[in-house]
């Protein structure tokens, strides 16, 4: 349970940030933050208390004591993409700074009219 409230603050966090925050550094890292919320709500759906992890290294394999390895390999693959996202996005952010001399979203806007 405690995971799960863990899992709601972080993307209830990471929103807040978003939506809120003026400078683009702080929204990405709201992004980030919310991404990880996901992440850790995707592995804490797939737990299951008392089974192991699905490594069949073990002699006495018994399959029904194991996890659904899927939600791990897509919170592994989600991972990946989120760092890349966010070296993206971080290196984007790094050239409207070279261009605007701000990260103030509100001053680039404006810049636009």
């Amino acid at each position: 349970m405690v995971y799960y409230v863990a899992a709601l603050s972080l993307i209830l966090i990471g929103t807040y940030a978003v939506l809120t925050k003026k400078n683009i550094v702080k929204i990405v890292l709201g992004l980030s933050i919310a991404e990880t919320g996901v992440n850790l709500l995707l592995i804490t759906i797939g737990y299951v208390k008392g089974r192991t992890a699905p490594i069949f290294s073990d002699p006495s394999f018994r399959p029904e004591k194991m996890v659904d390895p899927v939600p791990q390999a897509l919170v592994l693959t989600a991972i990946v993409i989120g760092l890349a996202v966010t070296a993206l996005a971080l290196a984007i952010v790094i050239r409207l700074y070279d261009h605007h001399k701000t990260l103030n979203i509100e001053k680039i806007r404006q810049l636009k009219w």
